[in-house]
C-alpha cells in the first residue's frame, strides 16, 4: 500500500516511476491488514499530525475510487470498561482534540445509540468520526493502476546498484537490472533487508498479528470499535503476546477481529490460543458473536521501528536512497501522507507538515 501511494504522489508530481515488487500487488502485510485509516489510536505528536495528513488525502482519493476500495467513513468507537477507564480515555481524547482530532465523549446509554448491540452496562466512550476504511489490497491495486507507473511483479530486487562515489544508480533483480537515480524503500515488514542491500542500517521488526473473519452478516457492527486498552498495545514495546479487543464490520459483510500483536520473527505458525483470545475479547464486547461462525484467519507481520515511528524521506548516508517503511499496523491509514512526503522530497518541494522526526539515520549505529 505504501509503495503504490508513493507511486501514485510520485507519478503525479511528474516523475518516471518503476514499481517492483517480489509478489503480487498486496501479496505482504498489505493483503494482511484491515484497512484501518485512523486517528482515534494516535497521540498528539508526529504520527498524530501524518494520519491527519493522510486522513484528508485519503478523503480525496475516496472522491476519486470511492466504492472501487470499499472506502468507509463510518468512524470509530472506543470503549471503556469501567468508570476509571472512562476518566483515563476522556484525559487522551481531550488532548487528541487540542490536536486536531474530532473526539466526541459518548456517555452510557449514548453509546448504544451508536452500537446497538455492544454488551450492556458499559460506562461510555469516544466517538471519533474520523476514522475510516477501506479494503486495503482493492486500494494499492487502483493506486498502482492510477500512477499509471510500469508495475513489475514477481521480481526481486537483490542488490542495490551504486557509483563509485556511492550514490544509487539503480537496483539488481533477479530478472535483470533497472537503472535509475533514486529508490523508494517501501517494503515494509522487509525494510531492513533492502536497507541492508544498500550498505545502511534500519532496525525494521516484524510484529505478528492475527486476524479473524465471521461469515458475512448484516450490518451488526456499524463502526470501527475496541477496547480503550488497544491504545496502550499499540505503543507497547513488549515483545510478548499482547491481544486487545477490536470488532469491525466490512462493506462485504463479514466482521473482522483483532487485534493481538507478538515479536516472534517471520513464524507463520497458526497460534489456537492467539485465535481463541481475539475471540474471547470480542464477544465480551459483542455478545452477538458467540452465535457467530468465524470462517477463517490469518496473520501477518506489521513493520516495526523502535519509536514506533515509520522512516520516511531521504536517507544522507547514501545518496538517492529513500525510505518510506516501519509503520507498524499503521500503513494503510499513513500511506497517502507518506507518498505525499517522498513525492515532495523527490521533488524537493516544500511538505505539508515536517519530515524530520521520521529521518531515517535517526537511529543510533549502535542501537539494538
Amino acid at each position: 500500500m505504501v509503495g503504490a501511494a508513493c507511486a501514485l504522489y510520485t507519478a503525479r508530481a511528474g516523475l518516471d516511476v518503476i514499481l517492483v515488487d517480489r509478489g503480487p500487488v498486496a501479496g505482504g502485510t498489505t493483503g494482511a491488514g484491515e484497512g484501518n485509516i485512523l486517528v482515534s489510536d494516535k497521540e498528539p505528536g508526529p504520527e498524530l499530525d501524518l494520519a491527519l495528513l493522510s486522513g484528508r488525502l485519503w478523503g480525496e482519493l475516496a472522491r476519486e475510487f470511492g466504492a472501487a476500495v470499499e472506502y468507509e467513513a463510518k468512524g470509530g468507537v472506543v470503549v471503556a470498561s469501567s468508570p476509571d477507564g472512562l476518566a483515563a480515555l476522556e484525559r487522551f481524547a481531550e488532548e487528541q482534540r487540542a490536536a486536531g482530532v474530532v473526539a466526541e465523549p459518548v456517555a452510557d446509554d449514548a453509546l448504544y445509540d451508536l452500537e446497538a448491540h455492544l454488551a450492556p452496562g458499559l460506562p461510555g466512550g469516544v466517538h471519533y468520526p474520523q476514522d475510516c476504511q477501506v479494503m486495503p489490497a482493492l486500494a494499492a491495486a487502483h493506486l498502482a493502476r492510477a500512477s499509471g507507473t510500469r508495475l513489475f511483479t514477481g521480481r526481486t530486487v537483490t542488490d542495490v546498484l551504486r557509483t563509485p562515489d556511492g550514490a544509487v544508480r539503480g537496483v539488481r533483480t533477479d530478472k535483470g537490472d533497472i537503472h535509475t537515480p533514486a529508490i523508494v524503500n517501501a517494503a515494509g515488514t522487509w525494510g531492513g533487508e533492502l536497507a541492508a542491500l544498500a550498505g545502511v542500517r534500519l532496525p525494521v521488526l516484524p510484529r505478528r498479528g492475527f486476524v479473524l473473519v465471521t461469515e458475512p452478516l448484516p450490518r451488526l457492527v456499524r463502526h470501527k470499535v475496541y477496547a480503550a486498552d488497544y491504545v496502550a498495545d499499540v505503543a507497547s514495546d513488549s515483545a510478548a503476546l499482547q491481544t486487545s479487543p477490536v470488532v469491525e464490520g466490512t462493506a462485504a459483510g463479514p466482521i473482522l477481529i483483532g487485534a493481538s500483536r507478538e515479536r516472534v520473527g517471520f513464524d507463520r505458525t497458526f497460534s489456537l490460543p492467539v485465535v481463541r483470545a481475539l475471540a474471547a475479547g470480542a464477544t465480551r464486547l459483542f455478545p452477538f458473536l458467540a452465535d457467530v461462525h468465524a470462517m477463517r484467519a490469518y496473520l501477518g507481520f506489521r513493520p516495526y521501528l523502535p519509536d514506533h515511528l515509520p522512516a520516511i524521506g531521504p536517507d544522507p548516508r547514501v545518496p538517492g536512497l529513500y525510505h518510506a517503511c516501519g509503520h507498524e499496523g499503521a500503513g494503510i491509514g499513513l500511506a497517502t501522507g507518506t507518498g505525499h512526503l517522498i513525492a515532495r522530497a523527490l521533488t524537493a518541494k516544500t511538505p505539508d507538515l515536517d519530515p524530520t522526526p521520521f529521518r531515517p539515520d535517526r537511529f543510533a549505529e549502535e542501537a539494538v
